[in-house]
């Protein structure tokens, strides 16, 4: 069977990445099986549903006979993803062919879900009960919000005008890459730290929650548990009221670090309490690559390279001061200037000229974001190019071989340094070359052998 790589980008990876016996626990819940499904590729979607009535397992030939022949590099993207995720169990016949069946355990609660549909295991509050729920728009506010005074206590907690209540431990597996610090000197962004910082929301929240999933066990919580949990939150309608007494002790913990997060909104009634999921709750099944959700640029740039960022955020101001000079703040509006210093100064810290590009476009103003390009390209191109200004040479530590006793020695330590991708230089006229430091031990030893 081929062994398949498994790459946490997305919330579906880190699924992906789990034993067996924990993934046919979660298949468990047919809303698990359900959010598996919306991720897959559409060639994958199409496998499942063709097969979610065979009880037998089908070939890889009979298959393949269902794709087009311009269509075998989706049909392996499509067929890896599903043996990840383990809903389809590889085999082999006894003409030892491959074969391939539908998890049992996936496929029986997908079709109970197809034939009686979606039932929550919670359902939402009556109105009567709550009379206090927040508007769509406010949800979403108070959720940007929640967001980003997280970031700002992440990146610099004197920053933050509201500390949220997450505790340090689980603030400092946050931190964890992101920050670094030596003895008696404040915690300083790492180059990790400073590309994050660009990221869109959905990939820094991703982020956060792999972070919050991997340390679940020195919590004492199962990641299978947690997994269900915000999977099985991600089902839950935006803005409605569901009552925490239906949580177990583990998700109540969960929940109020989530609602630090702006995942959810808590609030107390007379005698209930409960929780109100906001977008951000809904969306964390998609893949990155599928929201559709886009928030308004708040960025202008002019040909001159002066900047002006329309925002109220110290965040925003924050992410900006990485790569620009800001010059002053107002109530709505930061007026900062792309210069070389301070373009200098994010090369160093380990921002890239294309990250910051990226940044700039995707947070174009709505009146500049409709034009092509977004951001002038004089500004762009400039941004390269001082960029490859620090990059004209590369150093890179290695050692000078010369006087080899003949030819078939020297070839011969060639091909070795080939093997090993250490080879730098080589002069064949005058027998000499140049490897890398790396690799010097293994090529002493290796010409040693050869006398």
């Amino acid at each position: 069977m081929p062994q398949v790589k498994i790459i946490a980008k997305n919330f579906m990876d880190m699924v992906a990445s789990l034993p067996a016996m924990k993934l046919d626990q979660l298949y468990e819940n047919a809303f698990i099986c359900e959010a598996i499904l919306r991720s897959l590729p559409p060639l994958a979607k199409k496998f499942v549903l063709q097969m979610l009535y065979i009880d037998g397992p089908v070939s890889a030939k009979s298959m393949e006979e269902w794709v087009l022949p311009d269509g075998v590099s989706k049909y392996k993207v499509a067929v890896d993803r599903l043996i990840q995720l383990r809903v389809f169990i590889e085999t082999a016949d006894r003409k030892r062919e491959t074969t391939y069946r539908l998890n049992p355990t996936f496929q029986a609660n997908l079709q109970k879900l197809l034939i009686h549909g979606e039932v929550l295991a919670r359902e939402p509050m009556p109105s009567n009960i709550t009379v206090r729920l927040p508007s769509l728009e406010d949800l979403e506010a108070y959720a940007l919000d929640q967001w980003e005074c997280f970031l700002l206590q992440l990146i610099n907690s004197g920053q933050a005008e509201k500390p949220s209540n997450i505790s340090s431990s689980v603030m400092k597996v946050f931190q964890k890459g992101l920050l670094s610090q030596r003895d008696k000197e404040a915690p300083r962004l790492t180059e990790s730290g400073f590309q994050f910082l660009l990221m869109e929301t959905n990939a820094q929240l991703w982020y956060i929650i792999r972070e919050y999933i991997s340390n679940a066990e020195e919590r004492g919580v199962d990641p299978a548990d947690l997994i269900s949990f915000l999977l099985e939150l991600s089902f839950h309608v935006t803005g409605e009221a569901y009552d925490i007494d239906t949580l177990s002790d583990e998700q109540r913990y969960a929940i109020k670090d989530l609602a630090d997060l702006g995942l959810v909104k808590l609030q107390q009634g007379r005698k209930e309490s409960w929780f109100i999921p906001t977008k951000l709750a809904t969306n964390l099944s998609m893949s990155l690559a599928d929201s559709s959700s886009r928030k308004l640029g708040f960025v202008v740039v002019e040909t001159n390279f002066r900047m002006y960022a329309y925002s109220t955020s110290k965040l925003h101001c924050e992410i900006l001061r990485l790569f620009s000079r800001i010059e002053y703040q107002l109530p709505n509006l930061i007026v900062g200037a792309i210069t070389k210093e301070s373009l200098y100064n994010a090369f160093k810290n380990g921002i890239t000229a294309e990250q910051i590009v990226t940044f700039l476009q995707q947070n174009a103003h709505p009146r500049v974001a409709e034009r092509i390009p977004s951001v002038p390209e004089n500004v762009t191109d400039q941004i390269r190019l001082w960029e490859s200004d620090l990059n004209r040479v590369d150093i890179t530590p290695a050692h000078f071989y010369d006087e080899f006793p003949s030819r078939e020695v020297f070839e011969a330590a060639c091909d070795y340094a080939r093997e090993w991708n250490g080879l730098l230089w080589e002069d064949s006229k005058n027998l000499r070359l140049v490897v890398k430091a790396d690799i010097h031990t293994h090529m002493r030893e290796h010409l040693r052998r050869q006398k």
